[in-house]
C-alpha cells in the first residue's frame, strides 16, 4: 500500500462475538503470510453510518456486514453491484482508493460453490428446487439457483406475504408453496435448501416431513451451529446427499479477502478445521 499501513478489515454486526469470520480470515492472514488484521465490530443500527465513514481513514480496506445492517448498508455504499441490488442485501465492503464504498453479495456465489465442491455431481438444472424461508439469504440462495439453471423455485415461508413479496420480486420461476403443504411436493424436487434459522444452536428445530424425499435430492441446510444439523440427518435417512452449511460462509468470505489483502484464499479442508477448532 502506498500509505504502508498495514491493511484491516472487519466484520460489522449487532452482536457479532459469536462470528467466525475472524478465526477464518485470520487463519488465511497467517497461511499465506500477510499482513493483516480482521477484527469483530459490534456496530449498533445508529452509529452505522458514522462507524462506515471512518473506518477507511483508519486503515480499513473493507468489511464484512452480517445481521442486522445488510439492507441498511446499500444506502450508505456509493457503489452497489447488480445482485446486491437484486437481492436487496450487500455482505461485501470495498473501500476504494477513490473514497467510493462499493457494496456486493457474495452470499449466493458462496452457496452454489460450496454445493459444486461437497457434492460435485450435483446438477441444478435437473429439476425444481424447494427454498425452505424467505428472509435475507433467501433470496440470495434464490438468484444463485436461477442463475445457475434451475427451472424454478418453489417457495414456502412460515408468513405467505413474505414468499409472496419474494416472488414478486424474482418473476414466474418462483413458484409459492403453504408452509404446512410443501411436504408433498419434496420427491419431485433436485434441491431442497434451508435458508430459515431453525434447527440452529438456541432455535426451535425444523420440523417438516421428509418421508418423500429420495436419493435424487440434494438436501443442504445454511445453518452450521451445529454442523450437522436434525434436518440433514433426517435427508441421510432418506438416501439423500447431503452438504452442511459451513462451507458457504468459508466460499462466500474468499472474494472479499481477496479484493482487500490481494491473495486468492484456498477453501479446503484444513480451512474448515481451523474454522471448526477456533
Amino acid at each position: 500500500m502506498s500509505d504502508h499501513r498495514i491493511p484491516l478489515a472487519a466484520v460489522l454486526g449487532h452482536p457479532v462475538a459469536h462470528s467466525r469470520s475472524p478465526a477464518l480470515h485470520g487463519y488465511w492472514l497467517r497461511r499465506y503470510g500477510l499482513q493483516g488484521h480482521y477484527i469483530p465490530m459490534d456496530v449498533a443500527p445508529q452509529d452505522l453510518n458514522q462507524v462506515i465513514a471512518m473506518m477507511p481513514r483508519m486503515g480499513f480496506v473493507g468489511a464484512n456486514v452480517t445481521i442486522p445492517h445488510k439492507e441498511a448498508i446499500l444506502s450508505i455504499a456509493d457503489i452497489v453491484t447488480d445482485r446486491a441490488a437484486l437481492i436487496g442485501a450487500a455482505n461485501t465492503l470495498i473501500f476504494r482508493k477513490d473514497g467510493k464504498i462499493h457494496a456486493d453479495n457474495t452470499d449466493g456465489a458462496g452457496f452454489i460453490a460450496n454445493l459444486r465442491q461437497q457434492a460435485p455431481g450435483w446438477n441444478p438444472a435437473a429439476g425444481p428446487a424447494v427454498v425452505l424461508g424467505a428472509g435475507g439469504a433467501s433470496r440470495a440462495v434464490v438468484a444463485a439457483l436461477i442463475e445457475v439453471g434451475a427451472p424454478e423455485i418453489w417457495l414456502a415461508n412460515r408468513s405467505r406475504p413474505r414468499a409472496e413479496a419474494l416472488r414478486s420480486d424474482f418473476g414466474a420461476k418462483i413458484v409459492v408453496h403453504e408452509w404446512s403443504t410443501v411436504w408433498q411436493v419434496l420427491d419431485d424436487c433436485a434441491t431442497l435448501v434451508n435458508t430459515t434459522s431453525l434447527g440452529m444452536v438456541g432455535k426451535p428445530p425444523l420440523q417438516i416431513n421428509m418421508e418423500r424425499l429420495g436419493p435424487q435430492t440434494l438436501v443442504t441446510d445454511l445453518v452450521y451451529t451445529p454442523l450437522q444439523t436434525q434436518f440433514l440427518a433426517e435427508a441421510r435417512v432418506c438416501g439423500c446427499p447431503t452438504v452442511d452449511g459451513l462451507g458457504m460462509l468459508l466460499h462466500q468470505a474468499a472474494p472479499g479477502f481477496e479484493r482487500w489483502f490481494g491473495q486468492k484464499p484456498e477453501v479446503d479442508e484444513a480451512t474448515r478445521q481451523a474454522v471448526l477448532t477456533a
